[in-house]
């Protein structure tokens, strides 16, 4: 070793290779999967209950609100008394009809009163149709009173009030359906192509919570504007996601392999990212690298760096170029295991 005082004892390590998932960083809203209007079918009745309010999970079917029956009710008991009447009108019509028929061949009836009779009772059945049919309408009206949940969901939004007039197709709930929320993430057009359905993704919430998801649909185009694509991601329920809230995070889509450092021999100098290579003399070099992934205490080099080279593994950042280190126990260049979680795409080789 030449001459000269040591500037700091170190310890040297070097590049190791690890397999390390990919994941592609994106970024995008929190959205319902399908949110549903639930509208008003019918028109001029009042509101008489709300049963539901925003953030109550429904069940298909429940009921939301309900409004008022009284003009339907009686509608529906005038066209019951009408059918009535109708079917004794065809009783009546259809005596008449088989007294002609059975009188016809001894010439009592002339045959214009004989269709008359035969006339009278096919308007009698076509009538008794047609009050039956308006029961049906009427009990239809009467259903269509009562508002209820289309799917099992969450309520969103509620615009139905107490007492108000409703109108045909006015909106008075929002539904999200199933409670299902989706990530929609905006990915470069450049990484679209390696992202495929059924692949796995992480995001956090503005909370800091971690979400699981699962890709489920790939967009056929990009923004014009922004050259992102989306990807709609389907959320594991139970967490704190909300529709409007913004996420950030990764989706895995493969495995690659890299040469590694410690993140303690990285050293941050003049905006760049360097390492401090040591030479058979024991003397420091800085080097700038290139970093990619990132997972636990390692960070992959991208470039800059030899496969073969020495590197200070603690205290690179009271080092200068020239400087003459005390090398002591050199750390085994054991493989590292592969991680746990998904190295992320933070730096793009």
């Amino acid at each position: 070793m030449p001459a000269g005082r040591p500037a700091l004892t170190v310890t040297l390590t070097a590049p190791q290779r690890a397999d390390w998932p990919l994941r592609l960083a994106g970024s995008g809203g929190i959205a319902a999967w399908q949110e549903v209007v639930v509208a008003s079918e019918v028109g001029g009745w009042r509101l008489v209950e709300v049963a539901a309010q925003v953030g109550d999970v429904v069940r298909r079917g429940q009921l939301l609100a309900r409004l008022s029956t009284d003009m339907v009710n009686a509608d529906l008991a005038q066209s019951r008394a009408s059918v009535a009447e109708a079917k004794a009108l065809l009783a009546e019509a259809r005596a008449n009809a088989d007294r002609a028929r059975e009188l016809k061949p001894t010439g009592v009836y002339s045959l214009q009163q004989t269709q008359a009779i035969l006339t009278a009772e096919e308007t009698a059945k076509a009538r008794l149709l047609a009050l039956e049919a308006r029961i049906q309408s009427d009990q239809v009206r009467l259903a269509q009173t009562r508002i209820v949940a289309p799917d099992d969901g969450i309520i969103s939004a509620r615009n139905a009030l107490e007492g108000a007039v409703a109108q045909p197709g006015q909106e008075l709930f929002r539904l999200i359906r199933r409670g299902r929320l989706e990530w929609r993430a905006e990915v470069s057009a450049a990484d679209l192509s390696r992202v495929k359905p059924g692949m796995l993704a992480n995001l956090s919430t503005p909370s800091g919570q971690a979400v699981k998801g699962t890709v489920r649909v790939v967009a056929p185009t990009v923004d014009a504007a922004t050259r992102n694509g989306q990807v709609l991601i389907d959320l594991a329920p139970g967490s704190d996601a909300k529709p409007g809230m913004f996420a950030r995070g990764e989706i895995d889509v493969g495995q690659a392999s890299g040469w590694t450092l410690p993140q303690t021999a990285v050293i941050l100098r003049d905006g760049f990212s360097s390492v401090m290579r040591v030479g058979a003399d024991a003397r420091v070099s800085q080097l700038k690298v290139t970093l990619g992934r990132r997972s636990g205490d390692r960070v992959e080099i991208v470039s800059g760096l030899a496969q073969d080279a020495r590197v200070v593994l603690n205290g690179g950042a009271f080092l200068a170029d020239g400087d003459l280190v005390k090398v002591v126990d050199a750390a085994p260049a054991v493989p590292p295991k592969a991680p746990a979680a998904a190295a992320s795409a933070a730096g793009k080789r």
